[in-house]
């Protein structure tokens, strides 16, 4: 059988048909959901321009918000929305692979991608919880609370209360930071520790607390602010 080799210049949509979804640009991946370009510029020329405004005014195309994408021109209500639909739904995809595969949270890595669902476009600091059963798996996620901006009041009781009603054996607690630096302030550090103390008293283990970024987070375990 004689294979067709891919024409040199081809639309995404030929291209994704040719060689499949990883031989697309993240612009070409973009213009196969943005669908049309406008007057003077195609799909990918335009899939540029968000990617571009994307970058420097909001830091992380993933943490678009549809009335952001509209101050773009040629990105009405339908577009915006479907871009971040699309967005959306991978996050949503990734979350429950983690959830159904059983597997342990080895990395804060692990817990920021479990996690990214509910925290990504998050404006407000968000503080959750995620508990383990004996063999370190995960069992469920609960949100403990929902702040401001820069600031998620925080009890210890509102930690391990869900964690002893569902018979957890361990936790990992994390929140987000709205300004994309995962460094933890002085209130985190405090938090921590007041967490860990409580975690011996109710003989529930604190694996880790988590600061999630944009792109990035922190681990208080693995900075030494927590140890067995």
């Amino acid at each position: 059988m004689q294979i067709k080799e891919m024409p040199v210049s081809c639309r995404p949509q030929e291209k994704m048909m040719y060689a499949g979804p990883g031989a697309l640009s993240d612009s070409e991946l973009l213009a196969l959901i943005i669908r049309t370009g406008t007057g003077d510029m195609s799909a990918v020329q335009l899939a540029e321009e968000v990617l571009a405004y994307a970058t420097a005014h909001i830091g992380d195309p993933g943490r678009a918000d549809p009335r952001e994408l509209t101050e773009i021109r040629g990105i009405g209500t339908a577009k915006a929305c479907s871009i971040v639909a699309a967005l959306e739904l991978s996050k949503r995809f990734m979350s429950c692979r983690v959830m159904e595969s059983g597997d342990r949270l080895a990395t804060a890595e692990d817990v920021s991608r479990f996690l990214q669902r509910e925290m990504v476009n998050e404006k407000r600091e968000l503080f959750m919880s995620v508990h383990l059963n004996t063999r370190l798996q995960i069992e469920s996620k609960y949100i403990v609370s929902i702040g401001s901006l820069d600031a998620a009041p925080v009890h210890p009781r509102e930690v391990f209360g869900p964690a002893v009603k569902r018979g957890a054996a361990a936790v990992i607690v994390a929140h987000n930071h709205p300004s994309g630096d995962p460094s933890p302030s002085v209130q985190d550090i405090a938090v921590t520790e007041r967490l860990a103390e409580a975690s011996k008293i109710m003989g529930i283990k604190l694996l880790d607390h988590v600061v999630i970024g944009s792109g990035s987070c922190f681990s208080m375990r693995e900075a030494g602010y927590l140890t067995d």
